[in-house]
């Protein structure tokens, strides 16, 4: 995983000594970096954005850094990479978690310290889903996030689906690039395992 610090982006590319990431020209600005970025990193990369040095994220600042590169994430414009989000306290995720709703978007998320269980906080993990995700999805994720991978016959058995249904989940997921697929040789055949970030 690569992490990039959005405190040290912020100084570099701003210069003005402020840890608040406030305003759309702001986000513009970091999204920009962190896109010229992400070009930069192999495919299958996990990106990290840490939150953990950043003060105040506004809306604005949350559609350009967040919901922007998300989605552009995934229309393919990245390529075969993953994006979560780290360090972040309870005010930033209200933030960007209002962003990524408007766009019916989801991204993986790491707290500072681990609010009490609620949802969106996905049981027996430290991951968090911040944004828009339904709840057999929801559902499938969590089983994912427990285990650590799993395969649509595992899934098939585990929540009693049929075949095509679990594995139309699983890529679902996967599109949302909230889970790796990886292809494993099993039983003399290729299957998909879909794994956690």
């Amino acid at each position: 995983m690569t992490t990039y610090d959005l405190y040290k982006l912020l100084k570099e590319e701003l210069k003005n000594g402020s840890n608040d990431l406030v305003t759309r020209p702001t986000g513009q600005v970091l999204r920009e970096r962190i896109e010229r970025d992400i070009g930069k990193e192999d495919e299958g990369s996990v990106i990290a954005l840490d939150f953990s040095q950043v003060g105040i994220v506004d809306f604005s600042c949350a559609d350009e850094i967040v919901a922007k590169v998300i989605s552009r994430l995934l229309s393919g414009e990245y390529g075969d990479r993953y994006i979560v989000l780290s360090g972040l306290n309870e005010n930033q995720k209200e933030n960007i978690e209002v962003a990524l709703e408007r766009k019916e978007l989801a991204v993986m998320g790491r707290m500072r310290r681990q609010p009490p269980l609620n949802p969106p906080l996905l049981r027996g993990t430290k991951g968090v889903v911040i944004g828009s995700l339904n709840k057999y999805l929801s559902d499938t994720l969590e089983l994912i996030l427990k285990k650590g991978k799993i395969t649509a016959k595992e899934l098939s058995d585990k929540m009693s689906l049929e075949p095509n249904a679990s594995g139309m989940r699983l890529l679902n997921l996967h599109k949302k690039r909230l889970v790796k697929r990886v292809e494993k040789t099993a039983d003399g055949g290729k299957v998909w395992s879909y794994e956690r970030i």
